[in-house]
């Protein structure tokens, strides 16, 4: 014999709860008569009789369980109970009318919660941005920014650009380039290093970043030297790295394309006569739920455009 385990399947407790839900018109009645004071005014507004607007106010105060309004003869004002419930209505009801607005007026708006890394954030990506809204000037992008791999489980996040070769389980990719470093000093720095070997380069002082603590030991390996890393300076950022590079303080290990203008202006010079990719790369992370998301889909092809153009901003 079947047992009842005191519970409601599924969908009657879908459908209880959209019973409870009021009906947008019955809240747009109160917020109507709240406003105007009145029911014969917000029966002008809203194109009804007097006569409807009070039987949909009494309707919704069934639905609640309380008075809304205080009715004095031909006068009506808020119960307490009435005056809270719209603060809390005439919000929600915005926004659902900004919402259908915007859909109507650009249906390939929306928003778009994105997670960047700090550097590549400010150096790559947002200078090209201007681009994208110019594209979709209904889309807003909000930006946030980490230095630890971004959590979809546990963040509002639509999409990350992440830098690694980790694998993000229920997630999908958009490849943007491989990383080249260069081994970066000041010029003022690099006479006194009087580097011709890759030994010579573990002698001097190397600066540190804290979310790659295997970088120096990688680029020791990569260039033929089994060596112990000599402990320095360590770095939260890329950026306050390449500034400490640049006021000579040592060498560091600096992504080719987030120091084009620190090279081109002399700023920084390279330290060694090569470049070496890095173990990882860049790449544009969502989960499969969000794959479909309008402003992502915007977002990824124009991204795809960007890439294209190669990530140093030279054409492929």
């Amino acid at each position: 014999m079947a047992q009842w385990s005191g519970r409601q399947p599924l969908n009657s407790q879908v459908q209880i709860l959209a019973r409870r839900l009021p009906q947008t018109s019955l809240l747009e009645t109160f917020e109507a008569a709240a406003r105007r004071g009145s029911f014969t005014l917000a029966a002008a507004d809203l194109n009804m009789t007097q006569g409807a607007v009070s039987r949909q106010i009494r309707a919704l105060e069934e639905q609640l369980g309380t008075e809304l309004f205080i009715r004095e003869r031909q006068r009506i004002t808020l119960s307490p109970a009435g005056a809270a419930y719209l603060e809390e209505i005439s919000r929600a009801l915005s926004i659902i009318r900004m919402a259908s607005t915007a859909m109507k007026v650009n249906p390939d708006g929306g928003v778009l919660n994105l997670g960047i890394l700090p550097t590549f954030g400010t150096r790559w990506l947002a200078p090209r941005l201007p681009d994208f809204f110019r594209r979709h000037p209904g889309i807003t992008v909000n930006l946030t920014t980490k230095l630890r791999p971004f959590d979809f489980g546990s963040e509002m996040l639509d999409a990350a650009i992440h830098f690694g070769a980790d694998e993000w389980p229920g997630t999908e990719h958009l490849f943007l380039a491989e990383e080249t470093v260069v081994l970066a000093c000041s010029p003022t720095l690099l006479p006194q290093l009087n580097i011709e070997t890759v030994e010579d380069v573990a002698k001097g002082p190397l600066l540190h970043l804290a979310t790659r603590p295997m970088a120096w030991q990688r680029w020791f390996e990569m260039n033929g030297l089994e060596t112990d890393v000599q402990p320095g300076t360590t770095f939260d950022q890329f950026a306050t790295m390449a500034q400490a590079a640049a006021h000579g303080l040592g060498l560091a290990l600096l992504p080719e394309f987030l120091i084009e203008d620190e090279l081109r202006s002399g700023k920084l010079v390279a330290a060694w006569d090569k470049a070496n990719k890095s173990i990882g790369s860049y790449a544009l992370i969502w989960p499969k739920s969000r794959r479909n998301h309008p402003p992502l889909l915007r977002f990824r092809e124009w991204l795809e455009t960007a890439v294209g153009q190669g990530i140093d901003g030279n054409s492929r």
